[in-house]
């Protein structure tokens, strides 16, 4: 069971489910302390399946540098380096995802083969044109400006690089209803939909912009190519 899908299920359960609720999307949002390092072990395994069906929409060839923004406890920072013999490099603004990340991919950065950084997706401490790929995994949600923010990686993408979101819920999704109170309310979410995150990707100036759904899981992935 995923950490969102806690959230709401807590939130059905009344005021006590809304306080743990209001709690729990803190640290959904910026893990901290041992209730953050929880939860990003928990986003570990409950975010594989939604990640291995996203990255499956695009190929990863095996040269390519790769960012991942708001990489979390680091999972999938793991798995894009078993498929790739470039350099993986993660990014997260909660000290404890990027310790928690660090721990869990010890050998590789020890090997020289990843790096995990502090920081902020609104300001990226790379040079222009540094990675052939992005992905952002259930984290785009959370962004200071989102518009502003998905530019951002643009610039850190080469020419042909491209952009991954991939995340487990959207607007009109399945249950809509049921979700859409915990991600705009509790959350304070960017809860958009399949046009939206297309439009999204379209006004930041990405090219060949794809969107896929999954709407048995309410899972989307939005794709875009920076021209």
């Amino acid at each position: 069971m995923s950490a969102l899908t806690i959230l709401i299920a807590a939130l059905a359960g009344g005021a006590v489910g809304s306080l743990i609720t209001v709690r729990g999307a803190h640290q959904c949002r910026r893990p901290s302390d041992q209730a953050g390092r929880r939860v990003l072990l928990r986003m570990n395994a409950s975010h594989a399946a939604v990640t291995h069906w996203g990255l499956g929409h695009i190929p990863i060839k095996e040269d390519f540098t790769i960012l991942d923004v708001g990489c979390g406890g680091g999972r999938t920072i793991d798995l894009l380096a078993s498929r790739t013999h470039g350099k993986v490099y993660g990014v997260d603004y909660s000290e404890v995802s990027v310790a928690t990340a660090r721990k869990l991919n010890e050998r590789a950065i020890a090997e020289g083969r990843v790096d995990i950084q502090h920081a902020s997706v609104s300001q990226l401490p790379f040079p222009d044109a540094t990675f052939d790929m992005a992905v952002a995994v259930e984290t785009h949600y959370y962004w200071p400006d989102l518009p502003r923010d998905v530019r951002e990686v643009m610039r850190v993408l080469k020419r042909g690089g491209t952009f991954v979101i991939i995340a487990e819920t959207y607007r009109g999704r399945r249950n809509d209803w049921l979700y859409r109170p915990t991600m705009t309310h509790v959350l304070r979410a960017a809860y958009l939909t399949p046009e939206e995150h297309q439009q999204l990707l379209v006004d930041a100036g990405y090219a060949d912009v794809q969107v896929f759904v999954e709407r048995s899981k309410g899972w989307i992935c939005a794709i875009g190519t920076r021209a």
